[in-house]
């Protein structure tokens, strides 16, 4: 089996113009780091999405079994459904990477990685023949990556943490 290390792939602050070579260096980073955080016991365990055999089907059954068996026993059911896709762009990174370090024990090396592929990011809006002037990232993970909705479940892990501290039951699809 071949093993490699994602501390030695370096990213610079001037970025890798090619997106294609990009995109293989992240989808690398995920076949390392997916596996790792679903390992973790601070990975929510009713959230659906990165499991085998998990989807949103499989959310929604559960999420009925829950409304049925409340229904069946003459209990109260409130569901609340939150839509956090804006959410993607709040990610703290100070936080994210202090996270995986300490709940999720990713290490220094993978994480020095990170942070030095979530910051000095620019954007700018192109719209025709016009663009924005280009302003600095300093959250949110990039749109389109594959680390994208992983680094935000393991973002806003403590939330399903606290509700379901409180006897609150939370299913999630990311």
């Amino acid at each position: 089996m071949y093993t490699y290390d994602i501390s030695t792939y370096s990213v610079s602050s001037d970025r890798v113009s090619d997106s294609s070579v990009s995109k293989v260096i992240e989808r690398l980073v995920l076949a390392r780091l997916r596996p790792h955080l679903l390992a973790s016991p601070s990975f929510a365990r009713l959230q659906s999405a990165y499991r085998r055999e998990h989807s949103t089907e499989t959310a929604l059954l559960h999420v009925m079994n829950s409304v049925y068996a409340a229904a069946d026993e003459k209990k109260a059911t409130v569901l609340v459904g939150l839509d956090l896709s804006a959410a993607f762009d709040t990610i703290n990174h100070d936080v994210l990477i202090s996270r995986l370090e300490s709940q999720f024990g990713v290490d220094s090396g993978a994480s020095s990685w990170l942070r030095l592929y979530l910051t000095d990011r620019r954007q700018f809006v192109k719209l025709g023949d016009h663009s924005s002037t280009v302003t600095q990232c300093a959250s949110g993970v990039p749109q389109g990556s594959v680390l994208r909705p992983l680094l935000f479940t393991a973002y806003v892990s403590p939330v399903g943490e606290l509700i379901e501290s409180h006897g609150v039951s939370l299913s999630s699809v990311c």
